[in-house]
């Protein structure tokens, strides 16, 4: 077998380990700033993977994360994320690891080799027709994570292959490829560094991106989040004073009158009637918040100066 640049020797690595450990420490630093600067050749594939995934769970469709060893713990902190931060609903996503729920006590390294595993975990998760299937592999050989991405493709399943090596086996069978070619590792072949560290890059920005295709993002605020804990009620309430230009005391009160729903209640504070008139409007708009604003016959660019002097008049 070839080797491939994910299991090269990285050509500061001689004589690494009777250096001093101030200069190791530089050496691994350094190849984590090249790791992520690769991302950015990624980015126009990274775009269309995230159009594709949007419109899939827009459509009504699942995400599916398929992955094994390092790559798969990417994945899973990318996926468990998505509820909370950006409001998609949990039983829209679906976690494949090789080796399932002990991997993630053990991480053993045989399960990856398993494709009747890959194949019988995306046919368990439903996976097919109108839903997208993410696979990671930083070798892009893993069998596990060829299998999965060959078996959702089988099954309908629009699907995107991420892996660090050109010419890998999972962009063969991918809709869309996202390559990101990080150098050698500083330890050959320990890709749960450089390739590790791209890879959760490229995945944050995905998933950010189909969360703005979502409308689940306003300018810099996470409009769609789950306020299921203390410190998320309270950014709720300040994503809601923020945006609407009300105070944190009204913000929270319109939160509650929106059973939690930041959108809703900046649309309560814009204007709406009701929190199921505010709901009717974002469903004609698409879940995004400009156009519901501009339903209310304010200018999104606008509208939050000129409410909150408005509002400031009405305190007087």
């Amino acid at each position: 077998m070839a080797e491939t640049r994910t299991e090269a020797l990285h050509g500061n690595a001689e004589g690494l380990d009777i250096r001093a450990p101030e200069v190791i420490l530089a050496s691994l630093a350094d190849a984590q700033v090249e790791a992520a600067k690769a991302v950015r050749n990624a980015i126009p594939s990274i775009a269309r993977a995230a159009e594709i995934i949007a419109g899939c769970l827009s459509g009504g469709g699942k995400l599916a994360y398929a992955a094994a060893g390092s790559s798969g713990l990417m994945a899973l902190a990318d996926a468990l994320e998505l509820p909370g931060t950006f409001g998609i609903q949990r039983d829209r996503i679906a976690i494949l690891i090789a080796g399932g729920d002990n991997a993630l006590r053990t991480l053993a390294g045989g399960p990856e080799d398993d494709t009747e595993e890959a194949t019988t975990a995306v046919a368990n998760a439903g996976i097919g027709v109108g839903d997208c299937l993410i696979a990671l592999s930083a070798s892009g050989t893993t069998p596990y994570a060829v299998g999965a991405i060959e078996e959702g493709r089988r099954r309908g399943a629009a699907t995107i292959g991420i892996a660090n090596n050109r010419g890998s086996a999972l962009f063969q069978q991918a809709d869309t490829a996202i390559l990101l070619e990080t150098p050698p590792e500083v330890i050959a072949g320990s890709t749960r560094m450089g390739a590790g560290t791209a890879q959760k890059i490229a995945l944050n920005m995905l998933s950010t991106l189909t969360a703005v295709h979502l409308g689940h993002v306003h300018d810099g605020y996470m409009v769609n989040l789950l306020a299921d804990n203390m410190k998320l009620r309270d950014r709720a309430a300040r994503i809601v004073a923020a945006v609407s230009g009300r105070g944190q005391e009204e913000a929270a009160s319109l939160l509650e009158k929106s059973g939690g729903a930041v959108k809703t209640a900046i649309l309560l504070a814009a204007g709406a009637d009701s929190a199921d008139a505010a709901r009717k409007i974002l469903e004609r708009t698409g879940q995004k918040l400009r156009p519901a604003l501009s339903a209310l016959g304010h200018d999104p660019e606008k509208w939050k100066p000129l409410f909150g002097r408005d509002h400031a008049r009405t305190k007087k």
